[in-house]
């Protein structure tokens, strides 16, 4: 995998998440002390995919990453953004994503999607959100295979400098570290 680029442009979509979420109106403040500026959540990015350790990687950053002021950005890169099918079928997840995301953990959600290299890509939107941390999941590949084919996870782990990378292992790894 090469380095990206600064100057590098890349392609990308905004998906528009249905109004599922309700919006509640900030009360009145009731004390003096609480007319001041309200203290900004993190944004927090994590890269989604349709299999099942993407979930997982998002289960556990909602479970043990996110508060209740933060923003959830989420990233799919694909290689084409011209597949309609796949497109829809992400837009899908996202929408599912946004509303598990606000169920559980009342944090409002951003989906993206983005045309490229995965690494290079989800690396490239890392810089421009400049996120709090970028979370993420493995394939599920063996080490062997990892060293030979590379990793998404890995590069993005060795080349993303903005924000820290939080791998988190497979389903096989145990579902105790979600609850």
């Amino acid at each position: 995998m090469e380095t990206v680029m600064e100057d590098e442009e890349y392609n990308w979509s905004e998906v528009k998440l249905h109004s599922l979420i309700p919006v509640v109106p900030e009360p009145e403040p009731e004390l003096d002390r609480e007319t001041g500026e309200r203290r900004r959540g993190r944004d927090i990015m994590i890269a989604i995919d349709h299999g099942p350790n993407s979930k997982h990687a998002f289960d556990w950053a909602i479970t043990h990453l996110c508060r209740l002021a933060d923003t959830i950005h989420l990233v799919h890169a694909v290689s084409s953004l011209r597949n309609e099918i796949v497109y829809e079928a992400t837009q899908g997840l996202m929408e599912k994503l946004a509303v598990e995301a606000f169920s559980v953990a009342m944090v409002k959600t951003v989906a993206r999607i983005v045309e490229g290299d995965a690494g290079k890509v989800i690396c490239k939107e890392a810089e421009r959100l400049k996120p709090s941390a970028v979370v993420m999941g493995t394939r599920g590949r063996g080490i062997i295979q990892s060293v030979l084919q590379g990793s998404v996870a890995e590069y993005c782990l060795h080349n993303c400098k903005i924000a820290p990378v939080v791998i988190v292992p497979g389903k096989e790894a145990g579902e105790a570290s979600v609850i």
